[in-house]
């Protein structure tokens, strides 16, 4: 039996706490970066804000905790952790690799990407059908569209 620690929180509390507190600390520094940018910003500086702020960030917070709702924190801690640190080291890379102008750190970055959206899928795979299975999905393709798409964009821009 194991003691409470300060906050006694559920198993689902402890698997989303990670990708909430990081998203959310992601949303923040984005919100001063932008701010400290704002008198000299350029495209890829805005661009970088909005990416952190709703990839990096938002995405984050809201992909760990439906999957652990969903999964009643049922998924394993070092799935949840690979999936944390595929989808901040490849979004630091896409991140990176955009502001460098190094194209291939910024494909290299959406394979980790990639990989946490699939283990994500993975995960949900015994889920019960609700809205919020459905608005997972629905954020998944979503990112998963926006990857290639993005991509393209920056092959053919570059």
């Amino acid at each position: 039996m194991s003691t409470p620690g300060i906050w006694p929180v559920s198993s689902t509390g402890r698997a989303a706490a990670p990708f909430v507190v990081i998203g959310l600390g992601l949303v923040i520094v984005g919100g001063f970066v932008s701010a400290a940018a704002a008198p000299t910003a350029s495209y890829h500086s805005s661009w970088a804000v909005a990416y952190v702020v709703l990839v990096a960030g938002v995405a984050q917070g809201f992909i760990g905790l439906g999957q652990a709702v969903l999964t009643e924190g049922a998924t394993s801690a070092k799935v949840r952790l690979a999936e944390l640190c595929c989808w901040n080291a490849g979004n630091a890379l896409v991140v990176a690799g955009t502001l460098l102008d190094v194209p291939i750190v910024l494909y290299l970055g959406c394979l980790p990407l990639i990989a946490t959206l699939m283990l994500v899928l993975r995960a949900l795979a015994h889920a019960p059908s609700n809205w919020l299975l459905w608005a997972m999905r629905v954020v998944v393709v979503i990112l998963l569209v926006s990857m290639p798409t993005g991509i393209v964009l920056q092959a053919v821009s570059h």
